[in-house]
């Protein structure tokens, strides 16, 4: 069954016109002139380069046999032999019945190929529906990355114009087997520095230096400070150990001292004399202050190199040290600590000179640091280098862009995959079935085709359509077998050309006839095929109106109630045959008939669907084609001769040859109007040659006058609203 016809770009059809259906039978209504031939044409000869921008859905469908003018040219005018048509004979009863057994098995064949056919496309669609899924996902790359602030759009060049190019890209490019480490906030900043008004090559950042680094290593800390142990009181103090304690006592006491004694600075006692001050300023002679200044120019000298530690934003700010500022501000913090807790015990060994300090060594904290300086200073040099070569290294980025793609999208290409796999599986089966099938269709074939090769004969034909022809009244000539496998037409009084002597309703009928029985028939010993599809073009074109019924009987009996044919299109410029194939049972029509109309204007043919309540008389249809001044000329005017002699030759109230000789149409501008119109002047012959004589609003003003001179103005006025 076919389900949709596509017209497009031959004869009429300018542009695409559709007829798309789902019954069984269908109707097509139109004027001579809108495209009926057209699409019979095609159907007759689809493979013809000039349908080239046509198509019919499904490609593959059952045989299609038309009847149309090409039809008859090819079985009648070129030659007086008609291809034989073969019909299975009942005297053998035996291979008859075979026969019948193999159309069955045939049949069953055929359908289960339908079936499988129909399965191969869901399971086609559902791939397709899962590609299309799984396509769309990927596309939300082009929709992330394009736009906005464009920095990463040069990754999709050449990938931004279809989803399938895009998808197939990314699905090309295999899977990293780890996740990678450049991430892509990383990349765009890359790119960013590369292509930016800010990519200049940058410097490398200084490496943290601390000079008083060497203080921490000196031995003074590690040593006791002791002063004079000869002094007055120096063994009292050693033994005592309270050097540090006294040494701070001795800012109180007065720097004159009499004889006399003086408080005590610690337990304020009149204990203190000049003897005792000396005593005491003896020990901490000349060696132990000298060593005192020097642990406190040591702490002066550390705290002033604390100071160039204590702001590292000229690292932490650094546009390349983003990723390795909390690294940065842990070892720095780690450094400072150490600092500080040496400052603090440079001050502990300067309170108590005695006591032993060791200071700790920040050469690995600063070390530790500055490997973190270098490892900046190696991506600068890297973006430095990139700089100098931003072609390849743009290019390097943009596979690392896509590297993360394909992570990020693993789970949509795995699942695309795992579909694909399923359904190519499924395709296979499929296939290999339908492998079987065919062969068996082949096998099942050629047993038919075999045994009709036994019993197929022409006669069962030539006598159905000599029965025919004098059903419908048809006498004078009649068909003969003419050898094995053809026959011809013969009149009693003739035997040569006798199909050139018929007229044209007679060659329509017998051509019918024949087409008839070739659909109902086999075309050949080797015809196989159990349903076939007929497209019937305008079987009534030449015939009187005493035939019109029975061809309509004709094509109701062999057509549309056999169930030989899947599909039947009938085609035809009648309203009244058009309405006498229309089945009048709304729910009858409404499940097996479709009816359409086909138009034509200046913008070409065109096919709508119709509904019954539209179906006009082919009177009404004239005046709907006039009333529309987008109809081609020809049309129009030959509507408008159509509607005098339809009117008139019922209504004969006047001469209407004396009608087109009022003085009204005697003016220059009616006159291709009355040669073509006037009935009477048609006979002879005449006609418009060229229709650029053609002038719509005068043609129509003439035609108002015709109908006003015969008293018919008001039926002008109604049809014209039409």
């Amino acid at each position: 069954m076919l389900n949709e016809i596509r017209m497009d770009s031959v004869a009429s059809f300018k542009q695409e016109a559709k007829l798309v259906t789902d019954k069984r039978i269908n109707l097509v209504y139109g004027l001579n002139g809108t495209g009926k031939s057209t699409i019979s044409n095609y159907l007759y000869e689809p493979e013809n380069p000039r349908f080239g921008q046509c198509a019919k859905l499904p490609e593959l469908s059952d045989p299609i046999l038309v009847y149309n003018q090409s039809f008859i040219q090819d079985n009648f005018y070129i030659t007086d032999n008609l291809k034989g048509i073969f019909s299975l004979s009942k005297e053998n009863k035996l291979a008859e019945e075979k026969i019948a057994n193999a159309t069955a098995i045939l049949t069953q064949f055929d359908q289960n190929q339908k079936d499988k056919r129909a399965e191969k496309q869901q399971a086609l669609q559902a791939f397709e529906d899962q590609k299309k899924q799984a396509v769309n996902e990927v596309w939300k790359i082009k929709s992330t990355y394009t736009g906005g602030d464009r920095v990463l759009e040069y990754c999709l060049d050449g990938l931004k114009g279809k989803k399938d190019s895009l998808f197939e890209y990314l699905h090309s490019i295999a899977k990293p087997e780890n996740q990678p480490e450049k991430t892509i906030q990383a990349i765009r900043k890359e790119v960013e520095a590369l292509k930016g008004d800010s990519a200049q090559p940058q410097s490398n950042i200084p490496p943290l230096i601390f000079s008083a680094q060497e203080i921490e290593s000196n031995s003074i800390f590690g040593e006791p400070i002791l002063g004079n142990a000869d002094s007055q009181v120096g063994q009292l103090i050693e033994k005592l150990g309270n050097a540090d304690w006294v040494k701070q006592g001795l800012r109180y006491i007065p720097e004159h001292v009499d004889e006399g004694a003086q408080p005590c600075p610690f337990c304020q006692e009149a204990t203190i004399t000049s003897k005792l001050v000396d005593g005491i300023k003896g020990y901490f002679d000349d060696t132990y202050q000298q060593q005192i200044d020097t642990l406190e120019k040591l702490r002066t000298d550390y705290i002033a190199d604390q100071a160039g530690l204590l702001d590292i934003s000229i690292y932490t700010d650094h546009q390349f040290a983003e990723k390795y500022v909390a690294t940065l501000t842990n070892k720095h913090q780690e450094l400072v600590n150490l600092v500080r807790e040496n400052i603090s015990r440079i001050e502990q060994k300067i309170k108590s000179p005695k006591l032993p300090q060791a200071l700790k060594s920040t050469k690995n904290a600063l070390e530790s640091f500055n490997e973190e300086v270098k490892a900046i200073n190696a991506d600068i040099n890297d973006y430095n280098t990139q700089l100098r070569n931003s072609k390849s290294a743009l290019e390097s980025l943009k596979n690392e862009f896509w590297l993360n793609m394909r992570w990020q999208y693993d789970q949509t290409i795995s699942r695309f995959d795992k579909d694909r796999l399923a359904a190519n599986q499924k395709l296979k089966s499929l296939d290999e079935e339908l492998r079987k099938i065919d062969s068996n269709v082949a096998d099942t074939k050629s047993e038919i085709s075999t045994t009709q090769k036994e019993t197929v004969n022409v006669d069962e034909a030539v006598d159905a359509i000599n029965s025919s022809l004098v059903e419908l009244g048809i006498e004078g000539f009649n068909i003969i077998k003419h050898s094995e496998s053809l026959y011809r037409i013969v009149r009693t009084d003739q035997s040569e050309d006798v199909f050139r002597t018929l007229s044209e309703g007679e060659k329509m009928m017998i051509s019918f006839l024949y087409y008839c029985e070739l659909c109902k028939g086999k075309s050949s010993a080797d015809d196989t095929q159990v349903k076939r599809i007929a497209v019937i073009d305008d079987p009534i074109s030449s015939l009187s109106h005493v035939f019109i019924f029975n061809v309509g009987q004709l094509i109701r009996s062999v057509f549309f109630k056999s169930d030989r044919f899947s599909q039947v299109f009938v085609l035809t410029h009648s309203l009244y045959f058009f309405h006498e194939l229309t089945d009048p049972n709304h729910d009858r029509r409404k499940e097996n008939q479709k009816l359409f109309r086909i138009t034509k204007n200046s913008s070409g043919s065109d096919l709508q669907e119709m509904k019954y309540e539209e179906i006009q008389n082919d009177y009404q249809s004239y005046w709907s084609v006039i009333n529309d001044p987008t109809q081609p000329p020809a049309l129009i005017a030959n509507c408008m001769r159509n509607i005098v002699e339809y009117f008139f030759s019922f209504v004969r109230k006047k001469d209407l040859n004396n009608v087109f000789l009022m003085p009204q149409l005697q003016e220059v501008k009616y006159q291709a109007f009355c040669r073509y119109v006037n009935r009477e002047s048609h006979s002879l012959g005449q006609n418009i040659i060229d229709m650029k004589e053609f002038n719509y609003d005068v043609f129509k003003e003439g035609l108002r006058l015709v109908f006003q001179e015969t008293g018919y103005q008001e039926h002008f006025k109604a049809m014209s609203k039409i």
